[in-house]
């Protein structure tokens, strides 16, 4: 949060302290909302347009209207107007502006700014930030202007001096939330609760629970069907059956998968060498990553990462 801050600070000559909303060291968790024209104009005559996003750092709303590009994971969204990004600390992206005419607003917070609410919602198990799912929408203008208007709000309220303002905070928030909940597609929202849909649940959390690799010393703990048949207590052969069923792979190919796109992620987003990388991933041979690597993509690491 502090690295934010700086960051921001340094683009407006202005104290990291002066950002920070009246009252919130007060409050449980963190809250803030920006308005992006303000921060591009702030920044004009640098080189570039300023990427005012962190990764993994904190959850993130954001109006964006403007010629974009957003990077997602292993995933690029091309924007052409309007869209609303939803952002998580376990999914690292960048949203990078193609020209200085930009404007909207975000808002960032911490899980534990929610909890005064006590609305039992969990985050990562909402579809919008669920990891492997996709956070951007291109919005029409009739959404826009609704987002638009909700925002205003928020960065209204935060100025005032109404003395439970965070609480209505709170619930702004949660109407954006819900507000993109309802622009996912129908089949993200409403699942099935057989027994087959439940293990198929349990195993995709259980795959999503060992990332992001956040230092060459971090290593997979669970790398193969057994391991994670094992761990869910179901035989191996079942446990390929019912995801075959549900997603139409198999365990090991959907391992693969999510092994090979946080690969990508590493190569894009780090410094660390091919070896470091297969070494996190559970590869005890550089050879039999790169190889395994060339065959999810055609490419090698290196080629990929330049």
């Amino acid at each position: 949060m502090e690295e934010f801050y700086r960051q921001v600070s340094t683009g407006m000559d202005k104290g990291m302290e002066s950002l920070l909303p009246d009252g919130i060291t007060r409050e449980i968790g963190h809250f803030n909302v920006f308005n992006v024209e303000d921060l591009m104009q702030l920044n004009k005559g640098k080189d570039n347009p300023p990427m005012v996003y962190n990764k993994r750092a904190y959850y993130k709303i954001s109006l964006i209207n403007g010629r974009n590009r957003a990077e997602y994971a292993d995933k690029v969204i091309e924007i052409e107007t309007s869209a609303l990004l939803f952002g998580t600390p376990k999914v690292p992206y960048n949203w990078i502006p193609y020209d200085w005419n930009q404007s909207g607003y975000f808002c960032i917070f911490t899980e534990e700014f929610l909890l005064p609410a006590k609305t039992g919602v969990v985050l990562d198990e909402l579809p919008i930030f669920r990891a492997g799912g996709y956070p951007v929408f291109q919005l029409t203008e009739e959404d826009t202007k609704e987002i638009n208007s909700l925002f205003r709000k928020m960065y209204k309220e935060l100025s005032s001096g109404y003395a439970y303002k965070y609480d209505l905070l709170r619930t702004y928030t949660l109407e954006l939330i819900h507000y993109g909940q309802k622009l996912q597609p129908a089949t993200a929202l409403y699942s099935t609760h057989n027994a087959s849909a439940r293990v198929s649940s349990l195993f995709a959390e259980l795959l999503e629970r060992q990332f992001p690799i956040e230092s060459p010393q971090q290593k997979l703990r669970l790398r193969t069907a057994k391991d994670y048949a094992d761990r869910l207590a179901v035989h191996v052969n079942h446990l390929n059956k019912v995801l075959k069923e549900n997603t139409g792979k198999t365990t090991t190919d959907l391992i693969s998968g999510r092994i090979v796109q946080e690969a990508k992620i590493l190569l894009k987003q780090t410094d660390w060498n091919v070896s470091e990388i297969a070494y996190c991933l559970g590869f005890e041979e550089v050879a039999h990553f790169s190889n395994f690597f060339r065959k999810q993509t055609t490419l090698s690491p290196l080629a990929f990462r330049h």
